[in-house]
């Protein structure tokens, strides 16, 4: 029987932030994990051509919040970096999110700010105060411009339709007036200058942290003894699928590499709302600003089976999740945290975020100063 103060389940953001910050206040720390490597979705290696990719699709690390940024930087350095991405569109490739040049390129106008704006305000369609994101999207842009880039997008993404799902997804992209073709407007953005992985292995590589790869959580239990338990998987997998399973989107990765060839897309990513079956393909050397003779990239198919990615923000599947949050706030003796166990559709930073703050949670409810 192996005795700890605390067994982290899932080896990922939140699960090694969690580890981290207990074990520095002199707590014994358990990380496992059913995969064979640390970082969970983030985890990036050297492909068999010698390029650093993303073998879960690409993780673009940008926040607002200085606290997650002065963080992360304990255990890495940063490569500046700023993402931008076109969309495949009417045979073209134009700046995504829709800005002034979108506009220009798609009607062959040479507008300003003002006439863009005046276009915007003839087609939009308003529905009061928006429910779905189809009602953000057409009212910001109209319905030829939602069809064009985000209807058939969201179809192939969510297996939805843009009115099936929360107004809060089609928010989180910005319509510009202007030229700015950063597909993120936070303060701070930034790629790790030695890959995602190396941070995990800095924030896991010290005293009173364990990891055990390849480990089954359930299987795991009866050898571990442990006052508190940190679970960062699926939560409908945790209660058994009580009240049945909970819906997620997974991914299938196409990885290519074109040998002796610099790069082959304009900008790191490049969407395809209405061609093709995959949404986006991704060239890993924009991110990273690795050097090599080759480029290695990634093609994303959204699928409903498969590894969980994405919690489906629709108002079904939320209310089937507050069923088993319910569940969760009677345990005491667990801390749910994570876009899996809070079936949230949450960015890396918002994931290291809430496990700071579960952290301070787990110290005071064990009794831990520091």
């Amino acid at each position: 029987m192996i005795r700890v103060d605390i067994l982290v389940v899932g080896a990922g953001f939140a699960g090694a932030v969690m580890a981290e910050r207990l074990a520095a206040v002199g707590l014994r720390v358990l990380v496992i994990d059913r995969r064979s490597h640390v970082a969970g979705n983030a985890y990036d290696e050297t492909d068999s051509h010698g390029v650093l990719v993303h073998r879960y699709g690409p993780h673009i690390f940008h926040t607002n919040s200085e606290r997650v940024f002065r963080y992360l930087s304990r255990f890495t350095s940063w490569r500046p970096y700023e993402h931008r991405v076109r969309a495949y569109v009417r045979g073209r490739l134009v700046p995504f999110p829709i800005n002034l040049d979108t506009l220009n390129a798609l009607y062959g106008k040479s507008w300003g700010e003002a006439e863009a704006r005046a276009f915007l305000e003839r087609v939009r369609v308003r529905r009061g105060h928006p429910r779905t994101s189809e009602d953000v999207v057409l009212g910001a842009v109209g319905p030829e411009l939602c069809d064009l880039f985000y209807r058939n997008y969201t179809r192939k993404q969510w297996g939805r339709d843009l009115r099936e799902l929360k107004a809060s997804v089609a928010a989180r992209i910005p319509v510009r007036l202007n030229r700015d073709d950063r597909y993120f407007e936070d303060r701070f953005q930034a790629m790790p200058r030695e890959g995602y992985t190396a941070i995990f292995h800095r924030m896991l590589n010290r005293d009173g942290v364990e990891v055990a790869l390849e480990t089954d959580y359930r299987e795991a239990l009866g050898t571990v003894d442990y006052r508190h338990l940190v679970y960062t998987g699926p939560i409908d997998e945790f209660f058994g699928c009580c009240y049945g399973p909970l819906p997620y989107r997974s991914l299938r990765f196409e990885h290519l590499h074109y040998a002796g060839v610099e790069r082959v897309q304009p900008v790191a990513t490049i969407n395809y709302p209405n061609d093709c079956e995959y949404t986006r393909v991704t060239e890993f050397k924009h991110l990273t600003g690795q050097k090599h003779s080759g480029t290695s990239l990634v093609r994303e198919y959204p699928q409903a089976e498969g590894e969980p990615y994405y919690p489906v923000p629709s108002d079904d599947a939320m209310e089937q999740a507050r069923r088993y949050e319910k569940l969760a706030r009677q345990r005491k003796d667990v801390t749910f945290v994570g876009r899996l166990a809070e079936y949230r559709y949450y960015n890396m930073d918002q994931v290291v975020a809430a496990a700071l703050k579960s952290a301070e949670k787990v110290k005071a409810l064990l009794g831990v100063d520091g």
